[in-house]
């Protein structure tokens, strides 16, 4: 074996040693009762006002009121969201604003895609479900 051989041998024995211990450094253990699960605050009028705030705020952060109008009631762009419990439940939804796509074999999107042409429903998959949560009991308690 060569100089120039060992010396990669040695470094990729280093890196592997160094890689074990960053692995076992970062382990930690989680407590399922550290975890905060977010609940719809429905029984308090006081926080459920505050809720439905934040799922508006948080609907219009996110560009929701660009297509479908600051009062949700639908645009050319796309259709209102007063219906959504019509066709959701909280899960459902939030699955929804998760990715649109595992929905599009749904007869009634198909109704949509052909009324607002060329618009997609974008994919929120990045927003934390939390926040999605929110939105969603927002959506759900909508009264026309």
């Amino acid at each position: 074996m060569t100089n120039a051989q060992k010396w990669v041998a040695a470094f990729l024995v280093l890196f592997i040693v160094l890689f074990i211990l960053s692995r076992n450094a970062l382990k930690e253990e989680i407590n399922v009762n550290d975890i905060e699960f977010y609940e719809p605050e429905t029984q308090n009028p006081t926080t459920a006002n505050t809720s439905e705030m934040d799922g508006l705020a948080l609907l219009e952060n996110i560009g929701c009121t660009s297509c479908h109008g600051g009062d949700l009631k639908g645009t050319r762009m796309a259709p209102s969201l007063y219906i959504a419990k019509e066709h959701f439940d909280r899960s459902e939804l939030i699955n929804y604003l998760r990715n649109p796509a595992d929905y599009s074999n749904d007869p009634r999107f198909d109704m949509y895609q052909d009324k607002y042409k060329g618009i997609v429903m974008p994919s929120y998959s990045n927003i934390d479900v939390k926040k999605l949560g929110k939105i969603a009991d927002y959506l759900l308690m909508l009264q026309e």
